[in-house]
């Protein structure tokens, strides 16, 4: 692993990382927050999965995670959305190839030999963590914007004793009935619609319910809302009757401006799980 760099920040350390991915057979930036309290001990830790067209800069310098994840004493991890560089396919258009990978382990080519995301961060990354961060992987909570939120819902209502909580900013809750999902899944993961199931967190829900508790916030002027199925999902959590809190929130939209205005919420929700305190 190689150290990117390292800023002091709200008394911790905000840094950036490369290593050589295995899953994604290239090189992989991730940044990770550690709080003041991992000087003396492991620390619970928050995963940010950022949305489409975003890196693991986007949310470290945007969202305002750091402050409130510092007053709980909770680690961030931003990892990267998709493989990049040279020799990793791409595509013309912005929400398909690098910048896209939509947290699922690609079986089609072109995309298969470098788009193993699933894989990257339920295992691989977790993995680089522990071995080089003092973060106490036992205590692992999710949350994600977009195509982030899609990845942080499917990862938790498929590893249920995974993580302590899921939260999301404007998912892509119902990918298999959207434009944004039923281009990549169909381009990732073939044609048969039976393999993109386990990546529809609507789907999951209707199938399995939630053990963890979930929080989702969306914007009700959120320019892509149409795309999002959050209608969709909270019908799947009343039939479920599952532990899910998903709110609309007047007037705000797709942008970081939202994501950072409910951000505090969120920190405060995922420290309540891990820390069984408020933040």
């Amino acid at each position: 692993m190689e150290t990117l760099s390292e800023n002091k920040c709200f008394g911790g350390t905000q840094g950036v990382y490369c290593h050589a991915s295995k899953a994604c057979q290239c090189d992989m930036t991730f940044a990770v927050f550690l709080p003041e309290e991992a000087a003396s001990g492991p620390v619970p830790v928050l995963w940010y999965l950022s949305g489409l067209t975003c890196t693991h800069e986007n949310a470290m310098v945007k969202a305002g995670a750091q402050a409130w994840a510092a007053e709980a004493g909770i680690a961030l991890i931003f990892p990267d959305t998709s493989p990049r560089g040279e020799g990793v396919s791409d595509d013309e258009a912005y929400d398909l190839g690098q910048g896209a990978g939509f947290y699922v382990n690609a079986t089609q080519d072109p995309w298969a030999p470098h788009f193993q995301m699933w894989d990257y961060i339920s295992a691989e990354l977790p993995s680089v963590i522990a071995e080089n961060f003092n973060i106490d992987m036992s205590r692992q909570s999710i949350t994600g914007h977009s195509m982030g939120g899609h990845g942080a819902l499917t990862l938790a209502l498929r590893n249920p004793r995974h993580y302590a909580s899921v939260s999301a900013f404007a998912p892509i809750c119902n990918p298999t009935q959207s434009d944004w999902g039923r281009k990549q899944l169909g381009a990732y993961l073939g044609q048969d619609e039976a393999a993109w199931l386990k990546h529809d967190a609507t789907c999951l829900m209707r199938e399995k319910g939630a053990t963890c508790p979930i929080l989702i916030d969306t914007g009700t002027s959120d320019q892509f809302y149409d795309l999002l199925g959050t209608a969709a999902f909270a019908s799947a959590v009343a039939e479920q009757k599952a532990a899910a809190s998903v709110r609309l929130q007047d007037g705000y939209d797709h942008s970081y401006f939202f994501v950072s205005t409910f951000m505090p919420d969120h920190i405060e929700f995922h420290a309540n799980a891990l820390l069984g305190k408020s933040a």
